[in-house]
């Protein structure tokens, strides 16, 4: 992660700002005030949610890469819900805008999920092809008036839904001056409950088992197929809920670009934390406050912002590097010596003890 760092301050360096003052931005944009401070724990929220999808299917031996179209799925309901609820006190319409969400996302990754355990699909490809569909349908919903798109009233009218209706937002956390909601306590949540489901359940046990040999697991008599199924039909749900969280926050409408590469993001924390939901909270919080401090960076040193995402995917290759190194010197190193039991003399006596 330090040498990603360097080659990131020598990249804004190129780009023509100090590194002095690249930092000073990139601080300022994490935590230089109360509503930095806020606007990064939401994305953090986000990614924490895709990454703990993404650790639920990597568990059976899926990867599950369409966090983004899942998002999309997810907010496009959660906007649906969320804009139609007007009556319902917000005990009622904030759960129903979620529980819309996860369904949507379940949904959408349950057809890579068919795919892939009827016919055999890569679940990388379909749940990648997806994202695009995903990206496409929030696009189509927008810019649809007979869809979500808001109610044309002049030439300027934004391509975006109407705004959810206010017992459709989410709750703040309470800390003054600042947008951070309860998202990251569902997220912490989530993320809570999957580490005691996957470690201290039979189900778990059972979907590590699928990960580790389905073979061997098929002949114990586990249903492979339905695990898997199961496995990334649920990271599907996560990202879902991840795309409601975004649409009932700030601005409270859906429009374009709203997932902004947090399902990619999260796939990186998810392959960071390598099935550690410690970890997964850990990396989330960092790249949810790098994500927001490159924004800063942007406006406030000239820096391009997508050089936090070059940051990223430097911390993924040299992170993988340094575990095939090290597997690579494991395997390199001699085995220890086994201990060599002294070779019994030939026996002269019978069973009863007798000489022969």
């Amino acid at each position: 992660m330090l040498a990603a760092g360097v080659i990131g301050l020598i990249l804004a360096a190129v780009a023509g700002a100090a590194p002095g003052a690249a930092m000073s931005a990139l601080w300022e944009g994490m935590f230089g005030s109360d509503y930095a401070i806020g606007a990064s724990l939401n994305v953090a929220a986000t990614l924490m949610l895709v990454a703990v999808g993404f650790t639920i299917a990597h568990r059976a031996g899926l990867v599950n890469v369409g966090g983004e179209g899942q998002i999309c799925a997810g907010a496009i309901a959660a906007t649906a819900v969320g804009t139609t609820f007007t009556g319902a006190p917000a005990a009622i319409t904030v759960p129903a805008v979620l529980i819309a969400a996860a369904a949507a996302g379940w949904s959408w990754a349950a057809i890579a999920a068919y795919l892939r355990v009827r016919r055999g699909t890569s679940e990388i490809i379909t749940t990648l092809l997806l994202n695009f569909v995903g990206l496409a349908l929030v696009l189509l919903v927008v810019h649809e008036p007979a869809l979500l798109r808001q109610p044309v009233t002049s030439s300027e009218t934004l391509p975006q839904s109407a705004p959810l209706t206010p017992a459709a937002h989410l709750p703040l956390l309470g800390i003054e001056r600042s947008p951070a909601t309860v998202a990251l306590w569902i997220a912490l949540l989530a993320a809570f409950g999957t580490a005691i489901l996957v470690r201290r359940t039979a189900l778990g046990t059972r979907l590590r088992a699928v990960g580790l040999n389905p073979e061997a697991a098929a002949r114990l008599g586990l249903p492979v197929q339905r695990l898997r199924f199961l496995s990334l039909s649920s990271a599907g749900a996560f990202s879902g809920v991840a795309g409601g969280l975004l649409v009932a926050s700030a601005p409270f409408v859906l429009a374009e670009g709203l997932s902004s590469g947090y399902g990619f993001s999260g796939l990186v924390v998810g392959l960071l934390a390598r099935g550690s939901l410690a970890a997964v909270v850990a990396v989330s919080l960092l790249l949810g406050f790098l994500v927001s401090g490159g924004i800063n960076l942007q406006l406030a040193a000239g820096v391009p912002a997508s050089t936090v995402s070059v940051v990223e995917s430097l911390m993924i290759v040299f992170i993988a590097g340094a575990a095939l190194w090290t597997r690579t010197i494991r395997k390199s190193e001699p085995a220890a010596p086994q201990p060599v039991s002294p070779i019994a003399s030939p026996d002269t006596t019978d069973l009863a003890g007798a000489p022969r």
